[in-house]
């Protein structure tokens, strides 16, 4: 069949892929909002982003094994299903904790929808074609949370926030209809995992993990709470390792790890998302609750960052051959961490230009040292894994998130949390003025001012760690593809010759 053939199977998932794509970030922009109407807290307004974010994480390996075990064509059908009904069931709620659990649905959804989505166009798309089909899939995995930002800055304008979720409906319904008209059915059920032990293990470390960091600032970083839910977190995640290594058909394979390209890929997309997601969460709060810039124009505000990305992740494939995949990966997450030590700079007063000269390079690191993280992912496994390295692609990007906006979002809770001084308020107002910056920003007054200057030290904070964050990560990708260049140079010069 010609790529024409398979144009509108491609136009279908595609577009399932972009409503779950754009739903990590777009929900950023309508966050004030969402706390001035529902009176959610900061903790619970992390908690709303976060919830999806993890689900689809914790269950992305889930989801894909199942496609694989009952059908791609049926796991769209039944996410696409769940994500339009979790959706709509959001639209009609004013409670946080509602909210919340509607957004872990929506994560449900998607873990069964993304990996459906690439393995259709690579079981049924023609050599020829798959190429053409896994670029364009690439391309709009890349854009979808950009254009979740401005789409839903857009809608903003002129709805509630309850129009985020409406959107969702909309797009799933088509992709539903399209799938049932266009998509062929596909699977491979003597390859699928069915490793449960491995899924309840996975789904439970990183529930409990990031339910203590986010729980953190309310608790008490030192608590018994905190420190107990972390080390449970970790004990449960080891208890997942172990379990895949020894288990005959594992959701992901540790000792794929073991290989110093693997893990310097997949080190350096979990960091990047990490700090990219946090990122996205704490500065969308500022640009609307401390600058006072209306939805669409902080999602505009953004654009420097996309600016930066898109042409570097353009001519990275053309650098990376002269510069060396470590070197281009380091330097990139490096290039991120300056921008973002600048953007830390930023206070209630700053120019956006200067926001900008933080934001551009930026997405210029991001799209310089993502392009040969996945390479080096999808290298390191023979052509009879890419599956795998799919998967982990996938995984490293949506676990980084989750961790990002569980972390960053906990600092900068903590921090606003620690600067509010709310003497001489009544008890009930001064809690919910310590709890929100959106009520502080309503209360007005000094009330407002100091929760402003409170934030903006939360956010510096917050910023500095993820910056940090990318230049451990680039010390680290920097020597493990050092390393693996060295024992591959080292093993050929030992090959005698012929």
């Amino acid at each position: 069949m010609a790529m024409r053939g398979h144009r509108p199977v491609l136009a279908v998932v595609c577009l399932a892929l972009m409503s779950v794509v754009s739903a990590v970030a777009a929900v950023n922009v309508a966050l004030p909002d969402i706390a001035r109407e529902t009176g959610a807290s900061q903790t619970q307004l992390s908690w709303i982003v976060d919830a999806y974010a993890l689900t689809f994480a914790a269950l992305l390996l889930p989801g894909g094994a199942l496609g694989d075990r009952f059908g791609r064509r049926r796991m769209l059908l039944a996410g696409l299903s769940v994500f339009a009904v979790a959706s709509l069931g959001a639209t009609m709620t004013s409670e946080p904790s509602t909210l919340i659990a509607f957004r872990a649905l929506l994560g449900v959804g998607a873990a069964l929808v993304m990996p459906a989505t690439l393995s259709t166009i690579t079981a049924t798309f023609p050599p020829a074609e798959r190429v053409r089909g896994v670029a364009v899939w690439s391309g709009v995995a890349g854009a979808g949370a950009v254009l979740g930002l401005l789409l839903s800055g857009a809608l903003l304008e002129w709805f509630s926030w309850r129009s985020v979720f409406w959107i969702n409906v909309v797009l799933a319904t088509v992709a539903l209809v399209g799938t049932a008209r266009v998509v062929p059915e596909s699977s491979a059920p003597d390859e699928a995992s069915r490793d449960v032990v491995g899924a309840v293990l996975s789904v439970a470390g990183l529930g409990v993990l990031v339910y203590a960091l986010i729980e953190a600032p309310t608790h008490g970083w030192l608590s018994a709470h905190t420190l107990g839910g972390l080390a449970v977190g970790v004990v449960v995640l080891a208890a997942f390792i172990a379990w895949e290594a020894r288990t005959a058909r594992p959701l992901i394979d540790p000792r794929h790890f073991l290989r110093a390209p693997f893990a310097a890929g997949s080190l350096s997309l979990t960091a990047q998302f990490f700090c990219f997601f946090g990122f996205i969460f704490a500065f969308l709060q500022y640009l609307q609750l401390v600058r006072g810039d209306s939805p669409l124009v902080a999602a505009l505000s953004l654009l420097p960052l996309p600016l930066g990305l898109m042409p570097a992740a353009r001519t990275a494939p053309k650098i990376a051959p002269r510069l060396g995949q470590a070197r281009l990966c380091g330097f990139g997450l490096v290039l991120a961490a300056v921008g973002l030590t600048v953007l830390s700079t930023a206070d209630t007063s700053t120019s956006y230009w200067v926001l900008a000269v933080g934001l551009w390079p930026l997405g210029l690191g991001m799209g310089w040292a993502m392009t040969p993280a996945t390479a080096a992912i999808t290298d390191a496994l023979p052509a009879s894994q890419q599956g795998v390295a799919s998967a982990v692609n996938d995984l490293a990007r949506e676990l980084g998130g989750a961790l990002g906006i569980a972390v960053i979002g906990s600092v900068l809770n903590a921090t606003y949390r620690a600067g509010i001084d709310n003497a001489g308020l009544p008890g009930p107002i001064a809690e919910k003025a310590r709890e929100s910056v959106a009520v502080a920003t309503h209360i007005g007054g000094p009330v407002q001012a100091q929760a402003h200057a409170a934030f903006v030290d939360g956010m510096q904070l917050a910023l500095l760690i993820a910056a940090g964050t990318l230049v451990a990560a680039a010390v680290s990708v920097v020597l493990l593809l050092s390393r693996s260049r060295r024992t591959t140079v080292s093993s050929v010069r030992a090959v005698p010759s012929a």
